[in-house]
């Protein structure tokens, strides 16, 4: 099982950062190993993280640590290779959990884009906070 986020070149875009604050709450504090930042969504729903990769890559599981009370709600993953022609691979349920919680796909999927959308939130006002996001080939 490899790292695809340490072993792959990628970008990745957001769907907000709360009071488009980057430097406290950017997009880059998910893959920083780091407890203390998080990526922190504005209001509203849905939120999502696009990863896109420059080649093709093979996900077979990942795994994603939210804060309790800002979890994502009614999940899945879309996959393609084009991030405007993207499919649902798969839904997934996170708990309302300070926790790193780990998703195995049913069939592994192969992609340079990867999007996880959260349609809700277990926030009131629809934000999402993630501590660690971590993708498995």
């Amino acid at each position: 099982m490899s790292i695809l986020l340490t072993e792959n070149n990628f970008e990745c875009r957001v769907s907000s950062v709360l009071n488009k604050n980057i430097q406290s709450y950017g997009k880059m504090y998910m893959f920083d190993n780091c407890s203390e930042t998080c990526w922190n969504s504005d209001a509203g729903s849905p939120q999502w993280v696009l990863i896109k990769f420059e080649e093709e890559c093979s996900l077979s599981s990942f795994e994603v640590e939210f804060q309790g009370g800002f979890a994502g709600k009614n999940c899945h993953i879309e996959a393609g290779n084009d991030k405007k022609e993207l499919i649902i691979v798969e839904s997934f349920s996170p708990e309302d959990k300070n926790k790193l919680q780990r998703f195995n796909l049913k069939n592994q999927v192969r992609a340079k884009v990867f999007k996880f959308v959260f349609n809700e939130s277990t926030d009131f006002f629809g934000r999402i906070i993630i501590y660690n996001l971590s993708l498995y080939s």
